[in-house]
């Protein structure tokens, strides 16, 4: 699906329709993807090249804003079908890039092997030569357009945003939030904060969507899933619900996940109601539901750090 200043939206496939995405960004013939997908999703990115005439040796760069699987599975494979592109990535990311064993290891643990295979296949290196460690403030040129990494931690130490001037849009990743198309309403998009494990940071989080929002963009382009704008409000959104979220977590405790759980069902569904969304009760827990356990789990770690590190943990 093509939007307006040369990007195009990529369905990966992943889980299930309209649920994950990866973004080709083209200019004067020359080209870059923002995400790769699983190892699964590289099919439906290079027949996005070919649906829109872009040749393969055309690709300049591969930027990962982070590097979750669902975003960066399929990077080293391909890495592989671009004879011309570097990949892009934070400092923090670029080892599993080039060495993704761990990475591997940790995910077959979580989801064992057969799983691990259907969502992901294998994982590619990708040799350390076409790697860029990208510091906050790294510009990719493509054919003059400049794409502007910026550190923007909170769902993962090594996330990074890219700030796009030509279209004033980010390609946020998950620091952003997630919106799911079903759940627009005549009101706007729907977003809710993702606080999965391990690395969120609240303050962290509120901080890089404050710099995303200083840039007054028109459009943010979210992994989950796909382009929204008032984006005004939907940052306000979330800063609301992370301090909300961390408000449920404190009174839950480390030990309250069920209670947690059902905090948050009720938080999402409120807003919901009051967003205009029919069937809130029904549909937020549906549609919602694996988001809301990967949040509880994420906050029960943020939660376990902070009382460690604090003098009365």
């Amino acid at each position: 699906m093509s939007e307006p200043n040369g990007i195009v939206t990529i369905d990966t496939g992943y889980q299930r329709p309209a649920f994950c995405a990866a973004y080709l960004v083209v200019q004067d013939g020359r080209a870059a993807f923002i995400d790769s997908g699983t190892g699964r999703s590289v099919s439906h990115l290079l027949g996005a090249l070919d649906a829109h005439g872009v040749a393969r040796d055309a690709v300049d760069r591969v930027i990962l804003t982070h590097v979750h699987l669902d975003h960066a599975g399929g990077a080293g494979l391909l890495m592989q079908a671009l004879p011309n592109a570097t990949l892009v990535v934070h400092p923090r990311g670029a080892p599993h890039m080039i060495d993704p064993a761990k990475l591997s290891a940790s995910a077959r643990q979580v989801y064992g092997d057969e799983e691990f295979e259907r969502s992901y296949g294998n994982l590619t290196p990708v040799p350390a030569e076409r790697v860029i460690a990208a510091e906050d403030g790294h510009v990719v040129e493509l054919a003059g357009r400049r794409l502007v990494c910026a550190h923007t931690p909170g769902h993962a130490k090594h996330h990074l945003s890219v700030w796009d001037g030509r279209s004033r849009s980010w390609f946020s990743g998950d620091v952003f939030g997630i919106s799911y198309r079903e759940l627009d309403t005549p009101r706007g998009p729907f977003v809710i904060p993702t606080s999965s494990p391990v690395q969120f940071d609240p303050d962290a989080m509120k901080q890089s969507v404050r710099r995303m929002l200083a840039e007054a963009p028109a459009r943010v382009y979210l992994t989950h899933f796909g382009a929204v704008s008032d984006c005004q409000r939907l940052g306000t959104d979330l800063i609301a619900q992370i301090d909300a979220m961390v408000s449920l977590a404190r009174q839950a405790g480390p030990e309250g996940h069920a209670r947690l759980v059902d905090g948050l069902q009720r938080l999402y569904t409120d807003r919901a109601q009051r967003h205009g969304i029919k069937e809130a009760a029904q549909r937020i827990p549906a549609l919602l539901g694996t988001d809301i356990e990967l949040n509880a789990q994420g906050l029960a770690v943020w939660l376990a750090r902070e009382t460690a590190l604090s003098p009365n943990g």
